[in-house]
Parts: structure tokens; C-alpha cells; sequence
């Protein structure tokens, strides 16, 4: 009795793929009209699975071409997922972009609570509360902008080819708009009591930070073969910072640019940027090792964690002078003149 079951079940798992074959071999001699639609019923098949959760992560080089960004990242991957849903769910699995969505978007919730707490400062905090709190928020909506569109582009940015695309841009344009919110309260403070050249360098970072904006609405910006041209821009941004820095320096002398203008502060700030874009241009670690950092501590990961402390190290360093500026009060002296 015991073998002729398994004789019928053996039997019937000849006949599953006998049809099976056959099925394949049907599909070969369809109309390229019949092929179009069951390759659209496999696609349509392909998307429920993804909108139910039942992927899985892929290596590197089955991914299509608008996919492939770090070649030293070998597995680990997210397959393209046409379907938003599909794509936030995604924030809770483990694959090469966990850790580039969680490091900013836990950054941009702790701006955002940090940015209320201190804009809902008793304004007898402030010398001038209006202007210190504008200041202030233009750092803060820098902050969070540039951490929201990045955590956003690296969740949905698999969607598709357009999808990906468009949150690009948005991602860089928000890493120029950090670049330009951290200097105002910089030099509103540095400059206090010499208006003309924070007005003036207000300007000009402004056009550079706008011009930065339109590069990289280009969309050859976003391409590998680019990444080295996407660090040069921004840091090239955020060194222009330098000119300021030595004029402040010259005027002031060196000891009360180390004090109390902070200057040490905002040196430990452009070494996380400058050693986070290096890291991130040269793709530092996974070129020594591939394969190793598919999930944890790649290049990417780092230059998001560096972004995160640099903008905290600001913030630092710009709420020391917010705090010397209200104890010594509106006055412009030759003494106490930052």
C-alpha cells in the first residue's frame, strides 16, 4: 500500500512538471502580443509579493543599472519595489540601506525636538528674540530639511528609475540648505557689531549655496561615475566658510577667536564634514573589503553619522555665542565686540 502512494505521488510530481515545461515552452511559441501579457501577469504577480512584505534582499549584480551605486557592496540589496508601501515597510527589514535611513531619520527627530525646545525659549533668554530665533531657525529648517530628504530618498529611492531620480535631487539640494543654515547664526554672532561684511557674506554664500542647488538638479549629478564631483560641490560649499573664518580671526586676533568666538568648535565641525565626504568620495571602508560592510559601517553609513555630529557640533558651538552675546548684553564695545 506504502508504494503504490508514493508510486502515484511520484507519478503526479512527473506530471506537475511535465506542465511546467510545457507551460515554458508554450510561452516560447506565443505571440510576442500573448508574451507581453503573461510577462505582465509575472510583474503583476512580482508586485503583490512586494506589497505584502515577501521579498528578499539581492546581490549587487542582478540589480538594474539606476540601482547600482557601490559596486563594493556585494549582497544585501533591496530589489526594485514599485509600490511606497512597500518601501516604508522596508525601513523595518535589515538590507545596505537600514542604516543610511535610521542615522538621519533619528537625526532629524532629534532636531526637530531640539530646534522646538529652543525656539520656545522664554525670549528674556535672548538679546534680541526675534532676530536670534529667525537666525536660529534657519539653522534648524536647514537641519531637518537636508535629514528628512535624505532618509526619504534612501526608503523610496528603489521605487523605481523616476522615483529615485527625484528624491536625488532633493537629498543634495538638502545638503546645501544645511551648508546655508549653519552659517547665518555664525556669522549674525561673529559679526554682531559689524553688519556690512556679515551682510555681505550672507550674500554670497546664498549664491553659492543656490548655484550648488542647480548643479545638482542635473541628472547625470547622481550617477556613480559622479561621486567624486558631488563631494567636491558641497565641500566646496562648506569651505567657503574659510574666508569669513580668517577675517574674523585677523580682526579679533587669534586668542579671542579661540575663546570667544568659538573658532575650535567650528573646526571640529568642518574636520566631521570634510572627513565624512572623504570617506564617502572613496567609498572608505568597503574598498578594502568587499563584501564585509554590506549592512554596517560602509561608507555611506559613516558619512550620514558624521553629517548628524558635525551639525550638533555647530549647533554647540553657535549656542556658546548666543550665551556670551546675552551675558555682556546689546552693547557693541571695543572690549566685548565679538
Amino acid at each position: 500500500m506504502t508504494i503504490s502512494v508514493i508510486a502515484l505521488q511520484s507519478s503526479e510530481e512527473h506530471e506537475c512538471s511535465d506542465e511546467a515545461s510545457q507551460e515554458d515552452e508554450g510561452f516560447m511559441g506565443m505571440s510576442p502580443l500573448l508574451q507581453a501579457h503573461h510577462a505582465m501577469e509575472r510583474m503583476e504577480e512580482f508586485v503583490y509579493k512586494v506589497w505584502e512584505g515577501r521579498w528578499r534582499v539581492i546581490p549587487h549584480d542582478v540589480l538594474p543599472d539606476w540601482l547600482k551605486d557601490n559596486d563594493f557592496l556585494l549582497h544585501g540589496h533591496r530589489p526594485p519595489m514599485p509600490s511606497f508601501r512597500a518601501c516604508f515597510k522596508s525601513i523595518f527589514r535589515i538590507h545596505t540601506e537600514t542604516g543610511n535611513i535610521w542615522t538621519h531619520l533619528l537625526g532629524c527627530v532629534f532636531f526637530l525636538c531640539l530646534g522646538i525646545f529652543y525656539m520656545f525659549r522664554p525670549n528674556i533668554s535672548f538679546v534680541a528674540p526675534l532676530q536670534e530665533k529667525v537666525v536660529f531657525g534657519l539653522f534648524f529648517l536647514g537641519a531637518i530639511l537636508c535629514l528628512s530628504f535624505s532618509w526619504l530618498f534612501h526608503t523610496v529611492y528603489c521605487h523605481s528609475e523616476g522615483v529615485s531620480r527625484i528624491f536625488s535631487k532633493l537629498d543634495y539640494s538638502g545638503i546645501a540648505l544645511l551648508i546655508m543654515g549653519s552659517f547665518v547664526p555664525w556669522l549674525y554672532y561673529s559679526f554682531y557689531c559689524n553688519p556690512q561684511p556679515c551682510f555681505i557674506y550672507l550674500i554670497v554664500i546664498c549664491v553659492l549655496g543656490i548655484a550648488a542647488i542647480i548643479v545638482s538638479q542635473w541628472d547625470m549629478f547622481a550617477t556613480p561615475q559622479y561621486r567624486g564631483v558631488r563631494a567636491g560641490v558641497f565641500l566646496g560649499l562648506g569651505l567657503s566658510g574659510i574666508i569669513p573664518t580668517l577675517h574674523y580671526v585677523i580682526s579679533e586676533g587669534f586668542l579671542k577667536a579661540a575663546t570667544i568666538g568659538q573658532i575650535g568648535w567650528l573646526m571640529l565641525m568642518a574636520s566631521l564634514y570634510i572627513t565624512g565626504a572623504a570617506l564617502y568620495a572613496a567609498r572608505i571602508p568597503e574598498r578594502f573589503f568587499p563584501g564585509k560592510c554590506d549592512i554596517w559601517f560602509h561608507s555611506h553609513q559613516l558619512f550620514h553619522i558624521f553629517v548628524v555630529a558635525g551639525a550638533f557640533v555647530h549647533f554647540h558651538g553657535v549656542s556658546n555665542l548666543q550665551e556670551f552675546r546675552f551675558m555682556i548684553g546689546g552693547g557693541c564695545s571695543e572690549e566685548d565686540a565679538l
